[in-house]
């Protein structure tokens, strides 16, 4: 039988079957295909529902990050849920903005605690920016039937000097 991580690097061209290297050695590998592992301290959300795995307090400084676009989240699924996890993101290690990053494209590109995330809610909408999580759903909000109040109507006296102008 081959092992968990050789049979995964038989599905993802050009990783080794070598153990994970730590997220701030990834600036070293770029342009390589690698199994990059850390804790991911929380998900962000940027702007067109983008999100952003963070590794680091602050993420501007961090030598690494992992995008996931939001294309791609109903292959992957609630990305959110690996906050406070130590996961193991396989891909190539490309550089933006002077730092390593690897784009996470699909779940078969995590490993560690991250195997298996619960899919995207049904009614998920990017735009929404994480109002959504997996498990937990909010009935929709009742239309009132009331009537809505009508604006007053006030009557104005027009005297006969002001239609004579």
């Amino acid at each position: 039988m081959i092992p968990k991580l050789a049979a995964l690097a038989l599905l993802i061209p050009g990783v080794s079957s070598a153990a994970c290297i730590p997220f701030d050695q990834a600036q070293k590998h770029i342009g390589e295909t690698q199994c990059v592992s850390g804790k991911v301290l929380r998900v962000e959300t940027g702007s067109q529902g983008v999100h952003y795995l963070d590794f680091c307090e602050d993420h501007g400084s961090c030598p690494f990050s992992v995008v996931v676009f939001s294309y791609d989240l109903k292959k992957i699924g609630d990305v959110g849920q690996l906050a406070g996890k130590t996961v193991e993101i396989r891909g190539e290690v490309k550089e933006y903005d002077g730092r390593a990053e690897i784009i996470l494209e699909n779940a078969r590109q995590l490993g560690g605690e991250a195997v298996r995330l619960p899919p995207l809610p049904k009614m998920f909408d990017v735009e929404q920016k994480g109002h959504f999580s997996a498990g937990q759903s909010h009935a929709p909000h009742k239309r009132s039937t009331r009537k809505k109040k009508q604006p007053a109507t006030l009557l104005i006296e027009v005297s006969e000097d002001a239609e004579q102008d």
